[in-house]
């Protein structure tokens, strides 16, 4: 007898939960949502679809889960450089110690 999710010849329908697993974003992660063309954070994974919120706060979105990528480490880096010049404009006006 088959499971629901193979077919006879044995392939998979659809990835198992194994693989959904591990092929996940972690909630907190900033990710790019390709059918929207906009970047955002996990914020859950609920009922097949990814919830991303607006990096500056906001309504959040739904996405497929094929759709959404992590950045690449160039964006990454991008993000890093950002925050940094951020943070040493701040401490150059005095909010920051």
């Amino acid at each position: 007898m088959t499971s629901p999710e193979r077919t006879t010849t044995g392939t998979a329908l659809r990835p198992d939960r194994a693989e959904l697993e591990r092929s996940r974003l972690p909630i907190g992660e900033l990710a790019h949502d390709a059918r929207l063309k906009r970047r955002g954070i996990v914020m859950d994974h609920q009922d097949g679809f990814v919830w991303l919120r607006p990096e500056g706060g906001g309504t959040e979105w739904t996405a497929l889960p094929g759709d959404v990528q992590p950045l690449n480490a160039r964006e990454r880096a991008e993000d890093l450089l950002r925050a940094r010049v951020a943070n040493a404009n701040a401490r150059s006006r005095g909010e920051v110690l």
